[in-house]
């Protein structure tokens, strides 16, 4: 689909699963239990990559919300302090959750639309762990999981979408998000279940699991984020022939400000840069990758500056640093 980068921000392939011989998480006996499942997972893991162990209950709050706001883990790992942990290999796109929800949430993350792809290297590592470990699997209904949402594959294919046009028309996102209901497949805010969209940013998943194949799950996974695609793009077009000049003026201001700012809040540069990115996705301004501009996003909130900074900053001196560092970034990104 053409100019589908615009609207796709990344895809991330989950995989629930539960060890034979401990009762799920919820119903661990001690911590020591919990710890020998972390354990178990040293072996297989260090044939795949160089992975870091990082226990949530040794690690303070400021690094967590960083791991979080990564997307390495979730905040249901976070409230398992005493028990969670996760493995985090060192390019940060592969995050072993231990003890979650399930003993094990593999999940993989790679930018842009690789749904297939991600799920085949995934398998690729939950064949090595599943060799050294012994899962909780039924030969009827499948891999076993705390949720019954998650029973039989496990499987969990989540595509981030951009989607500012659908954002601003409530009865068309109210009317996709029944469509996508009708489908199989949920729609939630930048952190999954209960979270905000943060600059319109949107998980397309699936919501069952059993009685599906992987296979299946994947090509209507992929059909749905190609049906809310072509509806976003549809209504930026209408969008701006309804009003170009307004739809540039905005732009064009959001531009203007990130650009010259001396301080930007974590609030304001999400707002400018989302519409910024609305003028890059109409052709305004040509940006050679829209993915640049989700890393800035990224890497401009709160616990990455701190993380880049090598500091700790107040909150003047954050935004005064993302006012720095986006000014900079986006002489780089954006040509003529």
């Amino acid at each position: 689909m053409d100019n589908l980068e615009s609207a796709v921000v990344s895809t991330r392939i989950r995989l629930a699963r539960n060890l034979a011989d401990y009762p799920f998480p919820h119903r661990l006996k001690s911590r020591e239990q919990a710890r020998e499942i972390v354990s178990l997972l040293r072996l297989p893991l260090s044939q795949i990559d160089s992975f870091r162990c990082i226990y949530v209950e040794e690690t303070d709050e400021e690094e967590l919300e960083m791991l979080k706001e990564n997307y390495l883990i979730s905040q249901a790992l976070i409230d398992k302090r005493e028990v969670g942990a996760v493995y985090i290999n060192q390019e940060e796109n592969i995050s072993i959750m231990v003890n979650e929800e399930d003993h094990v949430r593999e999940q993989y993350y790679i930018k842009g639309f690789q749904i297939f792809k991600g799920y085949e290297y995934l398998s690729g590592i939950d064949d090595v762990i599943g060799d050294c470990v012994r899962f909780a699997y039924d030969e009827r209904l499948g891999y076993l999981t705390a949720c019954p949402t998650n029973l039989g594959t496990g499987l969990r294919a989540s595509v981030m979408l951009f989607l500012p046009a659908i954002t601003r028309r409530p009865d068309l996102f109210g009317d996709l998000k029944d469509r996508m209901r009708r489908k199989g497949m949920v729609v939630r805010g930048v952190y999954g279940e209960g979270s905000n969209a943060d600059g319109d940013m949107y998980q397309i998943s699936n919501e069952i699991t059993l009685g599906y194949s992987e296979q299946k799950i994947l090509n209507e996974v992929s059909e749905a984020v190609f049906t809310v695609v072509e509806t976003e793009l549809r209504a930026r077009k209408e969008m701006y022939e309804k009003d170009p000049l307004a739809v540039r003026d905005a732009c064009g201001r959001a531009y203007g400000i990130l650009t010259n700012c001396v301080t930007l809040s974590a609030k304001e540069f999400l707002k400018l840069m989302t519409q910024f990115k609305i003028g890059v996705s109409l052709g305004l301004y040509n940006v050679d990758k829209m993915s640049d501009l989700d890393d800035l996003i990224v890497g401009m909130r709160d616990s990455n500056i701190t993380r880049f900074s090598k500091e700790t900053l107040d909150l003047r001196g954050r935004e005064q640093y993302r006012a720095e560092c986006v000014q900079a970034r986006l002489k780089e990104l954006v040509h003529g």
